[in-house]
């Protein structure tokens, strides 16, 4: 019986990677987190070809089989992320507006917030509503290299 799980970790200019995938796609991407031990596949040889060619500025936009566990309304914000241009930054009230939601920036906030596909779904490009850099799971040193990283790209 083949595995239902897989796994792969690998260098970065951000820290140790670390992306999983089941047979329906990648389903988490993650920096500095524990070994998993799991088999890999081909999903998470591309996301890591992927990962590092955008890393290295040769990438802009992703090309994976995805497949994030989460509510309806957490994937409706995750694909909403996924609308957001290279380059680009929005705050949890457009978000909210754009998903016709107005009213619903915290729970914006919380969904952006549980996105388990880290870069490939862009929550860094989510900024406070005044330009601030708010939050991040992979920390906000990786959030604003990620965003510089962008803008010098989008610019060049």
């Amino acid at each position: 019986m083949s595995p239902t799980h897989y796994g792969l970790r690998f260098d970065t200019p951000l820290g140790v990677c670390q992306v999983r995938a089941s047979e329906a796609g990648l389903t988490s991407v993650r920096f500095d987190e524990a070994d998993c031990a799991l088999p890999t596949n081909a999903v998470c040889a591309e996301a890591a070809r992927q990962i590092t060619a955008y890393l290295a500025g040769e990438l802009s936009d992703f090309d994976l089989p995805l497949a994030p566990a989460g509510t309806p309304f957490q994937q409706a914000v995750w694909a909403a992320l996924r609308q957001l241009p290279y380059g680009s930054t929005t705050h949890y009230g457009a978000l909210a507006a754009a998903l016709g939601r107005p009213t619903a920036a915290r729970a914006i906030g919380a969904a952006v917030g549980k996105n388990p596909i880290w870069l490939i779904i862009p929550c860094h490009r989510v900024i406070g509503r005044d330009g601030a850099l708010t939050g991040y799971a992979g920390g906000l040193p990786r959030k604003c290299a990620l965003l510089d990283l962008e803008a010098a790209r989008a610019t060049a």
